[in-house]
């Protein structure tokens, strides 16, 4: 086995397995996928069934994003596990996000009401998992800390309350 790894090690091929296995982790970043609510089934997971409230209006898109709950993932650019956009509808909205695994997760969501995609501080609304304050002293950016919430195995069901300026 030593003679195996020396050999691989000096051809320049151990960098290139390596890299081979650390790249599992890094394509969990940056999915764009679908709703699908079977995925949020009994029996299934891990996943997040997330009801969004208080959407004012049918117009629009609706954006929902999972992240790590870290310092270093939380609504950090590029950082995102998966997306999913939708047409908004008015009142409530459903959404089933599957997450690579169990761990400690937050949920942003943003309604884009123009459709523009760009972010319009006194048009479009935002939420985030655990309804923390959003305001002018954290940017819009609370704490990892106050959305994290925890996933097992199976399905967690949240829900997150829109807001508009």
């Amino acid at each position: 086995m030593k003679k195996l790894i020396a050999a691989i090690a000096g051809t320049g091929t151990f960098a290139l397995v390596a890299l081979t296995l650390a790249s599992p982790a890094e394509a969990q970043y940056r999915e764009k996928i679908t709703n699908d609510p079977g995925l949020c089934a009994a029996g299934k997971g891990p996943a997040v069934s997330v009801a969004i409230t208080g959407i004012k209006e049918s117009k629009g898109t609706i954006r929902i994003q999972s992240y790590r709950a870290t310092k270093q993932d939380w609504l950090e650019k590029g950082r995102w596990i998966y997306r999913m956009e939708a047409p908004a509808k008015a009142g409530t909205m459903r959404f089933c996000m599957p997450l690579p695994k169990a761990g400690h997760y937050g949920i942003a969501v943003r309604h884009d009401v123009d459709g523009d995609g760009e972010t319009d501080i006194f048009g479009d609304g935002g939420a985030m998992s655990n309804d923390p304050s959003i305001n002018l002293f954290n940017l819009g950016k609370p704490s990892y800390k106050k959305v994290g919430f925890d996933v097992g195995s199976g399905v967690e069901n949240i829900s997150i309350r829109m807001r508009y300026r």
